[in-house]
């Protein structure tokens, strides 16, 4: 009688936890949310942010409202979240500068990118697209290296900003080719295109919606991709690493990240409805103008992107003792 009555008990106390679970999963959520874009309105990360946030207000027929948080390069829109009440209802759609590289750039940055957040999904890793000066004597990734060997230290190349992503990545394509660049940081990536057209810098690695039209006009030469693989914007123009820089991968990173300490429900279930919106025509269609791919996947595999990126990132930061 006692072990049936234990039995019963056990059985009830297992069916009691499986409803608790079901009961937050079905609860959440139940009231408007917050998803904070930690820069100005108009920008990639902001078009990624409205997407996300239309999809779910959606799916969850509840307001999923965009706050622009901008400042020291999205690190105070992400610390905002850091900081906030771990239940799901405020999200930040991170990036590469404020998670990868933030802790390494940064001496006293007001949040662990690793400790202090719970990583909900991936959203994109777009790449960019090698460009060079229409007078340049050389058309592709090999002409580029040599040259540059014949003349070290006379190529520039632009970038948004010191510790950027468009900065490291070409610091990793110089240091790969053992070659000599000279970084130029611009205010943001347009200024820095523009000046490469103009001639007074001769190299980019530059967002596609930027060059695009200057590549099909000629203003630009497109020498390569930085992804693993072509671009379908671009089919014709290879990557880097089939180029003539064997190994080299450089993408940027969009993730939505919540407080640590948030449930695992309520991550799960993000996690899934991120996952849908990313499936859907409108996000594919608004990605793919940037020239990228919806990312998704698990909370897990979000969590390793980060590891890795810090490791590969950061660490190319700490290499070179870059610090803003």
């Amino acid at each position: 009688m006692n072990k049936r009555m234990l039995s019963i008990a056990a059985g009830c106390m297992v069916a009691a936890a499986g409803l608790a679970v079901h009961a937050a999963d079905e609860g959440f959520p139940s009231r408007p949310s917050r998803l904070i874009v930690p820069y100005t309105p108009g920008g990639n990360t902001d078009m990624l942010g409205r997407v996300i946030s239309q999809g779910l207000s959606q799916a969850w027929n509840q307001p999923v409202v965009v706050e622009n948080k901008p400042g020291a390069a999205g690190t105070i829109g992400v610390e905002q979240v850091a900081k906030s009440k771990p239940d799901g209802y405020t999200t930040v759609l991170a990036s590469f500068g404020n998670i990868l590289v933030a802790g390494s750039l940064y001496k006293n940055l007001g949040y662990d990118p690793v400790k202090d957040l719970a990583p909900v999904a991936l959203i994109a890793t777009p790449p960019v697209v090698l460009v060079a000066n229409e007078r340049m004597p050389f058309s592709d990734v090999k002409g580029l290296i040599e040259y540059a060997r014949q003349h070290p230290g006379k190529l520039n190349y632009g970038s948004s900003g010191n510790g950027s992503s468009n900065h490291l990545f070409g610091e990793l394509f110089a240091s790969m080719a053992g070659v000599k660049l000279i970084h130029v940081p611009y205010k943001g990536s347009g200024p820095s295109v523009a000046d490469t057209i103009a001639g007074q810098i001769q190299l980019n690695f530059a967002p596609f919606p930027l060059v695009r039209e200057q590549i099909k006009s000629g203003k630009l030469k497109a020498l390569a991709v930085t992804s693993a693989r072509r671009s379908p914007l671009l089919p014709e123009v290879p990557t880097v690493a089939e180029a003539g820089l064997p190994g080299y991968e450089a993408v940027g990173w969009f993730g939505l990240m919540a407080p640590a300490g948030t449930p695992k429900e309520v991550l799960e279930r993000l996690n899934r409805d991120v996952n849908r919106v990313l499936n859907s025509p409108e996000a594919r269609s608004s990605l793919a103008a940037e020239g990228a791919e919806p990312a998704g996947g698990s909370v897990e595999e979000a969590r390793r992107s980060i590891v890795e990126g810090e490791k590969k990132w950061g660490g190319l930061v700490e290499q070179l003792g870059i610090q803003l």
